[in-house]
């Protein structure tokens, strides 16, 4: 199965649809002096639940009908997409359900129950399934998948309009990859109305699927490590969103968990901005010069990290 692509009319809609329910996030840029380009921030952090999510959330449950979202919704997530699902659902009145793996930080689960959302929690293998699958035995409400719902991807995307408005001549952009939804639903809406705009791939070294995939040439297994960097990578890239990843996407820039916790340390102190390891790992690849010169944006696309990790990450002890 292959997930379809969207279209810019669908992510133009999407913008539409979500417009009374997401924030219009700033584009800042990053108060470092001597670095290898001019680095924009987009801090989707700033959303209502700390993380992209809620755009792409929005939009899948906006589009959905009264008689889909009779038994409520549920969706598997490390911790931000559950957030969107829930801020939705509750909204809306009806009931939410998150599975979520083992080793999902505290701060999230807590968000996540804070916006009336249920939680089961599962091993890692059992939570990938349920992103394989589309499905969890025993909950028949709606699903909205994190990665490859073409709604989710479109509401994503809205990102990427946002962007090019506020910053016409950007010339590369760094998207977290997780599973894709993100980094293609981006890359669909500056491609076709920038089409020369680069966008690449950030990814962790303990969990980077899709730069495997890319040397590989396929999708291959590879040896996931957990680590503070929850919010992206997995052991393979996705099957559905392999051909589109590799059609939209122009390369995965790999960091150190070392570099990624610098860049969550200067994001704080230059800029007093909060940001998770997924969020920061762009700004992480965009300070080593992997983005090349110019103007590059980052995508900060959560806040949600755990303050005794944050404390650590401080501390230098991460």
């Amino acid at each position: 199965m292959t997930t379809n692509p969207v279209s810019l009319a669908d992510i133009q809609a999407a913008r539409e649809r979500i417009a009374g329910s997401v924030i219009r996030t700033p584009l800042i840029k990053l108060n470092v002096d001597n670095i290898p380009a001019e680095i924009y921030l987009k801090l989707e952090n700033l959303q209502p639940i700390g993380s992209f999510k809620l755009r792409g959330a929005a939009n899948a449950i906006g589009l959905a009908t009264p008689e889909q979202l009779a038994k409520g919704v549920y969706t598997c997530s490390a911790g931000n997409m559950a957030q969107g699902v829930a801020w939705n659902a509750r909204r809306l009145g009806i009931p939410s359900t998150a599975v979520v793996p083992d080793h999902a930080p505290e701060t999230k689960l807590t968000a996540i129950k804070r916006l009336g959302g249920e939680i089961i929690k599962v091993p890692f293998d059992e939570w990938w399934n349920v992103m394989v699958t589309h499905q969890y035995a025993g909950l028949d409400g709606l699903f909205v998948h994190p990665v490859s719902d073409p709604a989710v991807m479109a509401g994503n995307g809205t990102i990427g309009l946002e962007i090019l408005e506020d910053l016409p001549d950007v010339d590369a952009i760094i998207v977290p990859y997780g599973g894709g939804g993100l980094s293609c639903g981006v890359a669909t809406a500056v491609k076709a109305l920038k089409p020369n705009t680069k966008i690449y791939a950030g990814e962790v070294e303990t969990s980077a699927a899709f730069a495997g995939a890319l040397a590989a040439g396929e999708k291959v297994a590879i040896n996931y490590q957990a680590s503070f960097v929850d919010g992206i990578g997995s052991g393979s890239v996705l099957d559905d969103m392999w051909p589109l990843a590799k059609m939209l996407l122009d390369g995965s820039l790999v960091m150190s968990l070392a570099e990624v916790a610098e860049a969550v340390r200067l994001l704080a102190e230059r800029n007093r901005v909060i940001a998770e390891g997924a969020g920061a790992t762009g700004v992480a690849a965009a300070l080593a010069g992997k983005a090349g010169g110019g103007k590059v944006v980052c995508i900060v696309s959560g806040g949600n990290i755990d303050f005794e990790k944050l404390t650590k990450i401080f501390k230098h002890e991460i």
